[in-house]
């Protein structure tokens, strides 16, 4: 997505981050975070509007194009704030703080976020999306803005205490941790939920939208294992049969999309990421190893030759996204028409390739297909009828090609890097893949020389050519478990020593000395309104729990105690929280497990 509406950019055009040079030709006078904006706000008394979001995101571009492109909207944000564009893949520390604050004012976040804080950054309103004029369901940015003004130059004072109470009451709530001991009742609670709420038509847990959440995959998995307990593994594979059964996964291209918007899996939010495909092809690798069924060991090949393919750079990082958009259309690039389809193929192979994918000339999204194999027994397809499929879905591929691709956001992150390098070294060791292992390898090598700094302080991303940002705690757990991961496989002990020196930095850097835990940002970042610490896995895991499952691994291969001893203070740190809803926390609970 290039925006380039406006002759004369903004300061956004000196910018690395390919959301913020999206950008960079607004009419709006954006500022990238810094203090020549918030000094500015100061000097001119003026409150803050922060947009956070990121270069893949539909909803963002669908704002963009309303709002941040208008001229309308533009003088007014130009006339009466100081408006700061944030990138959160590349300032997640950002992020984090204000998700964390719109979550506890609303209950409930999303991107874009859009926030009005102080001039010093301490927020007061707070919203997602919001359309260019009021409807009968959203309130318009148009009118908020003229709102927000008006209370700060009416009730200035009033919105200023106000921020400072609802800082006061985040850091008490929502930043402040009970401890408590976590126990074999925890994980067996969080197996309970998940059988309670497993779709037993179509894969997966509750209603829609639905997640891939790999975790629960994970957590399913090695429960059923450890306690002979056959139905934790059923769901895990018919889950895992469902999402690659439906439209979620690319049939024609390879990879996992963000979600499903229905119960089906048909229907995917059409972006793809880089962090689901990682966690999702150990999911796979995992389930081939645990049944030894070959169809799970194809798909964790599939997504590996995907990220190959259309996520890999030159230097062997890995890039961090693919838009759902392209030409200004979610899904346009993935969908297909049957005329479109017997045109490309022929009609004999054309019929056959459109029963087989349930392409009809109805469409089943929107008028169009999505390719998918819901409904299908994969168990009994004969190995003649996918050898044929192979054959024809390679034509579609190589046409697909020809198309307008989406927007790949090619800003490398070591934290996702992290995640893909564990991916693949667990992945090549199990599914006996060398070529896995040597592109870990290669990534590894390529954070080391790139996102390293001379005195060995991780940094967090990387574009155009050059590494920034000091690293944050998932940068240092997600690396640290592909240096594991790597040393697993190829017992080379440069592997370990580095993930036991990063470990140690982790410690120094992100320990939390007087209530324990770790802190999202170290001690030598730079100091927000407030310093979170969290331990939910969303679909990102949660720096703490990759830390402690890290610090028990490296523990049982070097026998240093003290390792465990820090592992399970995180887990009690963190406690009472984990024991009130177990399954928000399903990395951590493995530790309970053996």
């Amino acid at each position: 997505m290039n925006v380039n509406n406006n002759s004369t950019p903004n300061k956004l055009i000196y910018e690395k981050s390919p959301y913020l040079l999206q950008h960079a030709y607004n009419p709006v006078q954006w500022y990238p975070w810094g203090d020549e904006a918030f000094e500015k706000a100061r000097k001119e008394d003026k409150p803050i509007f922060l947009s956070i979001g990121y270069s893949t995101c539909h909803w963002c571009h669908v704002m963009a194009e309303e709002s941040f492109e208008d001229e309308e909207v533009a003088e007014l944000l130009n006339k009466y704030f100081i408006p700061i564009k944030v990138d959160r893949e590349e300032r997640p520390d950002i992020d984090e703080v204000y998700m964390t604050f719109a979550q506890a004012l609303t209950g409930s976040g999303g991107w874009p976020l859009n926030v009005f804080t102080t001039p010093n950054g301490k927020p007061f309103y707070t919203g997602t999306y919001f359309p260019k004029k009021s409807s009968y369901r959203y309130t318009g940015l148009i009118e908020i803005l003229n709102k927000m003004n008006d209370l700060w130059r009416e009730s200035k004072d009033e919105l200023i205490e106000e921020s400072n109470r609802i800082l006061n009451a985040i850091e008490n709530s929502y930043l402040t941790y009970s401890e408590g001991k976590v126990g074999k009742a925890e994980p067996e609670e969080a197996i309970e939920e998940l059988k309670n709420t497993f779709d037993r038509i179509y894969g997966g847990f509750g209603r829609r939208p639905k997640f891939p959440i790999p975790q629960n995959i994970f957590l399913l998995l090695d429960y059923g294992v450890r306690n002979n307990d056959n139905e934790s593994i059923y769901i895990a594979k018919v889950t895992l049969d469902s999402m690659y059964k439906g439209g979620i996964f690319d049939h024609v291209g390879f990879g996992f999309c963000r979600y499903s918007v229905d119960e089906k899996w048909l229907v995917p939010h059409f972006e793809k990421m880089l962090y689901d495909n990682a966690l999702l092809g150990i999911a796979y690798s995992k389930t081939y190893g645990i049944t030894r069924e070959l169809m799970y060991k194809e798909i964790a090949e599939k997504i590996y030759e995907f990220v190959f393919r259309d996520m890999t750079s030159e230097n062997g990082g890995f890039y961090s996204a693919l838009d759902a958009d392209s030409e200004g259309v979610e899904g346009k690039f993935y969908v297909w028409d049957y005329n479109e389809i017997i045109d490309v193929l022929g009609e004999k192979d054309g019929e056959f390739i459109s029963s087989f994918y349930d392409i009809t000339k109805l469409g089943n999204f929107e008028g169009k297909n999505i390719p998918n194999l819901i409904g299908k027994d994969l168990y009994f397809i004969d190995e003649g009828t996918f050898e044929r499929v192979e054959g024809i879905r390679q034509k579609l591929f190589n046409y697909r090609e020809k198309r307008v691709h989406p927007h790949r956001d090619e800003k490398i992150l070591t934290s996702w890097n992290g995640l893909m390098i564990a991916s693949l070294a667990y992945s090549g060791r199990l599914l006996k893949k060398e070529e896995y292992i040597n592109r870990a390898e290669k990534a590894c090598n390529f954070i080391l020389k790139n996102l390293s700094r001379e005195d060995g302080r991780l940094l967090s991303t990387y574009s155009k050519g050059e590494g920034y940002n000091l690293g944050l705690l998932p940068d240092y757990t997600f690396f640290t478990w592909g240096l594991i991961e790597l040393y697993e496989s190829t017992k080379n002990e440069s592997y370990l020593e580095k993930a036991l020196e990063l470990n140690g930095d982790m410690l120094e850097l992100f320990w939390d000395d007087k209530n324990g835990g770790l802190f999202l940002s170290g001690g030598d970042g730079e100091k927000l309104v407030i310093r979170p610490k969290s331990i939910y896995d969303g679909a990102i895991p949660s720096g703490n729990s990759i830390a402690a499952l890290n610090m028990m691994k490296l523990f049982k291969i070097t026998g240093n105690k003290s390792l465990k001893d820090r592992a399970e203070e995180i887990l009690y740190v963190f406690g009472e929280e984990i024991s009130k809803n177990p399954l928000s926390y399903a990395y951590i609970l493995s530790l309970v497990l053996d």
